[in-house]
């Protein structure tokens, strides 16, 4: 399950949930609502409250002068301090030490100076700034100087103290869209994360770093940005593993347990209108809800739920995506060859019902030929090799061709080593595991469902336009993509790494358009091998057959780096 999180600014009047507050902290004997503190570079209070079982006190040595703490002592129960500072000029922080029962409370204090006359800017405006550079070819662009850049977490990619940084995403809302991604920035005033140092989505950061479009992405260039403050939110989710937060496709239950810090005020919870045809509230008990879900006989399904608190000025928001699996050999999430051979060799008989089946072809019968009768037969496995195994090895028995239509003269022949999507009824005959005769075809070869514009294969490899298709889907096997060279990167060179980046369409012109320009990523040279000094450099006119794999990054469609390279150049193969 992923959980993402934001503040909203208007109270959308669900029904109200009692609840409890839930108390911050991890010691037995001390609950503190935070443990870290900001103050205003123009002097200002931040308040803490405590809960102990027994009398407290703040180590006197650990109050620094520029700070004022108050109360200093206090009984058990529930108490709250405030921590005053005056104006400063230079960043200030101290490590307060609250002992009480035996234990140690650190809480973290800081002050920052002011960061030049840096505005601080919305997420929104942020983003219309980083547009004014992105070209929109794909390529990388940054803006000079720094930037400060007020937003709320919607998402964490990780948060890394080996490595002294963090990655997630920012915006005015809250929501996971249209937002800033903070790549590998660092912890308060520059630091490095370490243990213990973390916020949650949901949480208001002000951030300063540099801005820059990576390949169509807005993001800080990676180590410049930094927290300069952070609003904690008042509600939260506890994280829960993926195991036991994720519904079966059989149907049941998920329980999300809710934070409440000291000053929320109930609970509210919305399902969406587009998810209550198969998702529903089972019951609430204290900060905990549980959501359910009937049997799934489709694909992966999920929403996106609202959980809010309020402080009775201000709604405080979070969210949390619950997940079900989807069927296994459906579309959405087809047999692999195992999983169909187990399957239809348990049931013993033809299937009822259509299913998919994904796998890579591995030895065609008849010498690769489709007869008359418009059909054909060849064998698929997970890794495309032939293993002579009824365990491994499943038959595509008599299929029909893509849009289960008749196999006709003229079509684009299948190959050894092309990913195939089968859709059909499945049966067992004899101890082999194949489709039904003629009640099975290809979905798709490759990625593609047509072959209007190639399958991928050496004989009717795909055009640039088709690989931008199939490289949504990331077929596993090796494909060929057809195309010319339409603009090359860093000036045609190839550097010490041995491989080039250049853009390939079929026209021969760079559109600028991600739907017409295909990017060859550091493809190696002919022959599969680095670039060596001495050999031909490309240009722009070049005639190219690339083969490797494809993928999508970000919207661009591309070879996978390293994992493609340049099947012949001219018609040349070497």
């Amino acid at each position: 399950m992923k959980f993402r999180y934001f503040i909203a600014a208007l109270f959308l009047g669900l029904g109200l949930v009692a609840c409890q507050q839930e108390k911050i902290g991890t010691l037995s004997e001390i609950q503190v609502s935070e443990s870290y503190l900001s103050i205003d570079v123009n002097g200002g209070s931040a308040v803490l409250d405590v809960t102990t079982t027994a009398a407290w006190e703040i180590v006197p040595a650990s109050v620094p002068d520029w700070l004022t703490v108050s109360p200093m002592t206090g009984s058990a129960g529930q108490n709250r301090i405030t921590f005053t500072a005056e104006k400063t000029k230079a960043t200030n922080n101290a490590e307060v030490k609250l002992v009480s029962a035996g234990q140690t409370q650190f809480i973290n204090v800081i002050q920052f100076a002011a960061k030049g006359e840096l505005k601080v800017m919305t997420v929104a405006e942020a983003l219309a700034l980083i547009k004014t550079i992105d070209k929109g070819d794909g390529q990388s662009y940054n803006l000079d100087g720094e930037y400060c850049v007020k937003g709320i977490v919607s998402k964490i990619d990780e948060i890394s103290p080996s490595y002294g940084n963090a990655t997630y995403y920012i915006s005015d809302d809250g929501k996971h869209e249209n937002w800033l991604e903070i790549y590998r920035g660092k912890w308060l005033n520059g630091v490095n994360f370490s243990k213990g140092d973390e916020f949650s989505v949901g949480d208001e950061l002000t951030i300063v770093g540099e801005l820059m479009s990576y390949k169509g992405t807005p993001e800080t260039k990676e180590g410049t940005a930094y927290v300069l403050s952070i609003n904690k939110s008042l509600i939260s989710v506890d994280s829960i593993d993926p195991e036991d937060a994720t519904i079966p496709a059989e149907g049941g239950e998920v329980t999300v347990t809710v934070n409440i810090k000291n000053g929320g005020n109930g609970l509210y919870v919305s399902v969406p209108e587009s998810a209550k045809s198969w998702l529903t509230i089972a019951s609430v008990a204290g900060n905990s809800v549980t959501f359910y879900a009937d049997e799934n006989v489709a694909g992966p399904r999920n929403a996106t739920i609202d959980l809010q608190t309020s402080d009775g000025s201000k709604t405080y928001s979070t969210q949390v995506e619950i997940t079900q699996l989807g069927a296994t050999g459906s579309l959405a999430l087809p047999f692999t060859v195992e999983e169909a051979i187990e399957y239809v060799t348990n049931l013993g008989g033809e299937t009822a019902k259509d299913f998919y089946v994904k796998g890579i072809v591995s030895k065609i019968a008849n010498n690769g030929e489709f007869g008359s009768y418009g059909n054909a037969t060849f064998w698929i496995s997970e890794d495309g090799e032939y293993n002579d195994d009824l365990s491994k090895d499943f038959e595509a028995y008599r299929v029909l061709y893509l849009n289960n239509e008749k196999w006709v003269e003229g079509n684009a022949q299948i190959a050894v080593g092309a990913e195939v999507v089968l859709c059909g009824k499945l049966t067992v005959y004899g101890e082999t595991a194949e489709t039904s005769q003629n009640k099975a075809y290809i979905y798709q070869i490759n990625g593609v469902t047509d072959e209007d514009e190639g399958i991928g294969t050496l004989a009717d490899p795909f055009t640039a336009v088709g690989a931008i298709t199939a490289a949504k889907a990331a077929p596993a096997s090796d494909v060929f993509v057809a195309g010319t060279i339409s603009k090359i990167v860093d000036g045609g060179e190839f550097g010490s790494y041995g491989n080039a980046t250049f853009w390939i369409s079929d026209s021969g012109v760079y559109n600028n358009d991600l739907s017409l320009d295909f990017e060859a990523y550091r493809v190696l040279y002919l022959g599969n091998r680095k670039w060596a000094e001495g050999d031909t450099q490309i240009k722009e006119g070049d005639e190219v057959l690339l083969c490797g794999q494809l993928t999508t990054y970000k919207e661009t469609s591309e070879t996978v780096q390293n994992k493609a390279y340049i099947y012949s150049l001219n018609g040349k193969t070497e």
